[in-house]
């Protein structure tokens, strides 16, 4: 949520921002308006209940000096009643400013590039895209002559877009997870098993509820929705404290299923992997000082990448320009992945500086120092990584001439050591 007074304080800047973010259409001057509105309400509210307040204790002496008490009283019962209207005009305003403020995204940093689609997004740096001596198979046609997957069946379950992992394509699948857990303990995260489903509360605190509700599986009657992404609950872990300065930055690294609605049109791009209702990831999220964030955002993006440099998966990263990042970013890099059979880049990680965007919304804050003023946390996120768009790239690129995958060296511990999946682990 943006800071209104500043808002107020810069009104062209903002509009500008969000004719940068292709937000034009949202009524910034008409919520100053009603902001406006409010303070004329406020103010006329005050003035009437100190007027009210005087004449309620002149009461008795007016009484003594012969006017009839009835008619004091009803006078003043006019007095009270339209206070009470004023207050319910503001508070019908300050509603409606409030839903107008959550459905306005954060201001892109000075760093973000300029632009309406991901066309206009800058690659920061890639790698050379491997070439294979042979015929790449996709992803599907050697998960199908290995066993790994089964998406038919899957949908004779669920509906399509979600996966069903068998045997050894379980064992990987699940080997990815731990592996990237193991690396972000040892880089210092505190691990995390959230919560799968989250109250509109926590949602709000993100930014996904209302804007992106349509997005997410509620869980009629209860109020819930299964989770997007695991940062939805670990960035609101301590919604509404007041944390510690001195123990910032605090970095976590949580693995969950995600659950989103939103698959893409139909056709090729949902086919097997590519995209999916349900996948697993391991989130990372940082509650940082407001002057390190974009420091510590270079160093998250970079274990991430470091990840992906270890599975041996040609990637490059992309600075998002302002019509592409997310809702709730002020800067976010992509890095995507290298698929063979499709010859295109894949995104597989997304690593975002929210700055106080989000802990405004659930008011986390921190004290420098005993005594000091409270002041908004910074929040990063990042995918460290999601396995669905990585399991793409691993097969792809470590597939061999007959259909079998080599197994990247960092994974094998996890896979009882084996150094290569063939049709006979079908």
């Amino acid at each position: 949520m943006l800071d209104l007074r500043k808002m107020r304080e810069d009104i062209d800047s903002v509009i500008t921002a969000m004719a940068n973010r292709n937000a034009a259409h949202l009524p910034i001057r008409e919520l100053i308006a009603k902001d406006d509105n409010r303070r004329q309400l406020l103010t006329r509210t005050e003035e009437l209940r100190a007027r009210l307040n005087k004449e309620s204790k002149e009461l008795g002496k007016k009484v003594k000096e012969g006017n009839d008490p009835a008619a004091l009283k009803a006078e003043l019962k006019i007095l009270s009643d339209e206070i009470t209207d004023l207050e319910k005009q503001q508070h019908d305003i300050e509603e409606s400013m409030e839903l107008d403020l959550l459905r306005i995204p954060n201001m892109p940093h000075s760093s973000t590039p300029i632009g309406k689609t991901s066309d206009d997004n800058v690659v920061v740096k890639s790698a050379t895209p491997q070439q294979l001596p042979f015929e790449p198979k996709s992803h599907l046609e050697l998960a199908q002559r290995l066993n790994l997957f089964d998406f038919e069946r899957a949908s004779k379950l669920s509906g399509s877009g979600f996966p069903l992992y068998l045997g050894i394509g379980a064992r990987l699948e699940r080997s990815l997870w731990n592996f990237f857990l193991d690396t972000h303990t040892k880089n210092g995260y505190r691990e995390v098993i959230p919560p799968l489903m989250v109250n509109r509360e926590t949602a709000r605190g993100t930014g996904q509820w209302p804007n992106l509700a349509d997005d997410m599986y509620k869980i009629e009657g209860d109020e819930l929705y299964l989770i997007p992404t695991s940062e939805v609950p670990i960035a609101n872990i301590f919604r509404g404290e007041i944390l510690d300065g001195s123990k910032l930055p605090m970095k976590f690294a949580g693995y969950s299923p995600c659950f989103r609605r939103e698959a893409g049109s139909y056709g090729k791009d949902t086919r097997g992997f590519l995209r999916v209702h349900q996948f697993n990831k391991v989130e990372m999220i940082w509650l940082t000082l407001p002057e390190r964030s974009y420091d510590d955002m270079e160093v998250m993006t970079s274990h991430a990448e470091a990840l992906l440099e270890m599975l041996e998966i040609p990637y490059r990263r992309l600075a998002l320009c302002s019509g592409d990042i997310g809702f709730s970013a002020a800067k976010t890099y992509d890095l995507e992945v290298w698929s063979p059979f499709e010859k295109r880049w894949l995104e597989a990680s997304s690593c975002s500086n929210c700055e106080d965007f989000q802990a405004r919304r659930m008011a986390l804050r921190f004290r420098r120092e005993q005594g000091a003023k409270p002041e908004l946390v910074h929040i990063l996120n990042g995918s460290g990584l999601a396995t669905s768009r990585v399991i793409v790239a691993l097969l792809e690129n470590h597939q061999t001439e007959e259909g079998s995958i080599s197994i990247p060296a960092v994974l094998r511990p996890y896979l009882g050591g084996k150094s290569q999946i063939t049709i006979d682990d079908a």
